[in-house]
């Protein structure tokens, strides 16, 4: 009897397939492909309001983690099957991460309604790896009821998880200034939902107002939607419920129509990064003389970057 294909056994639901195919899919290889157009065709299947995708930012200490592991039990007590797709700084010289996200979850290993996945930066700025929509993409197909993204934590430039995910859920704490980073332009204007992290600190309640205030100073109106603000102590599991309906109301704000369009500003999210991905590992290929030719004035950098995108 012929062994089922990793294909027919991704599409069967098989965990381990799931884990072989984000393998190949973070290498970039060519076997991923169709097991990727399969996961966009089940996906697809279930409709823009199938899989709830989450995207966990904030700055570094803030508590992501910890927060994402008491979503993850709040979840699985509701009966949902969740995934987590971690991001974690990795050496710009080695390559190599710690991974430590999968770490802080590891009493829901044994859990068959929860998938665990850690991926490395590379050097990706953002917050993502290169690789994470295809991963996500993975995640989605496999049929979850929630895909929670939690991304690397690098302050006021990680906004791509708004691109990536349906909905963005930044995280804050009443210390170290989080407060004045969030009114900074990028990090407020991401947030679909703000989580004022570690609530039993003192100034948590300033924190709260202040973030509530600045919403109400940029441009809006009745149709606009202004993030909710909910105090959470995540490591005692208290105010998960609170961030989950809220994340819920957004995806009712937001509509069939919404979510469509969301999704496909996704895909053009995806495409223009595999573009970005391709070129630069065209540009790290290239003749070292043509850089040497920009160093000794022999060429300009406009004319070497023509000359690198037409042979691209």
């Amino acid at each position: 009897m012929t062994a089922p294909t990793l294909e027919a056994r991704f599409r069967a639901g098989d965990p381990r397939a799931l884990a072989r195919a984000i393998t190949l899919a973070e290498s970039g290889l060519s076997a991923a492909r169709p097991l990727l157009r399969a996961a966009r065709e089940l996906a697809a299947s279930r409709g823009p309001g199938g899989t709830v995708v989450l995207g966990v930012t904030g700055s570094p200490g803030s508590g992501k983690s910890t927060l994402t592991d008491a979503l993850i039990t709040f979840l699985r007590g509701q009966g949902k099957r969740v995934a987590v797709l971690a991001v974690d700084p990795s050496s710009p010289y080695s390559g190599g991460a710690i991974l430590g996200d999968r770490i802080r979850m590891l009493r829901h290993h044994a859990d068959a309604g929860v998938f665990v996945r850690s991926l490395a930066s590379r050097g990706a700025l953002g917050g993502l790896s290169a690789r994470t929509m295809q991963v996500l993409a993975l995640l989605e197909g496999a049929s979850f009821d929630w895909v929670i993204l939690e991304t690397v934590g690098v302050g006021q430039s990680e906004v791509d998880v708004a691109a990536a995910c349906d909905h963005t859920l930044l995280v804050l704490t009443p210390a170290g200034g989080d407060g004045v980073q969030a009114f900074k332009a990028g990090i407020m204007e991401i947030a679909d939902v703000i989580a004022v992290n570690k609530a039993d600190l003192p100034g948590a309640d300033r924190t709260v107002r202040e973030l509530m205030a600045a919403q109400g100073l940029g441009r809006h109106d009745e149709h606009t939607w202004l993030a909710p603000v909910r105090r959470t102590i995540a490591a005692k599991g208290e105010g998960i419920d609170k961030i989950v309906d809220a994340v819920l109301a957004h995806r009712a704000f937001l509509g069939e129509a919404g979510l469509r369009e969301r999704r496909t500003r996704r895909a053009e999210f995806e495409v223009r990064t595999l573009v970005q991905d391709r070129v630069l590992k065209r540009a790290r290929g290239m003749s070292g003389d043509l850089y040497a030719r920009v160093a000794r004035g022999e060429l300009d950098a406009d004319a070497a970057a023509d000359a690198l995108l037409a042979e691209a």
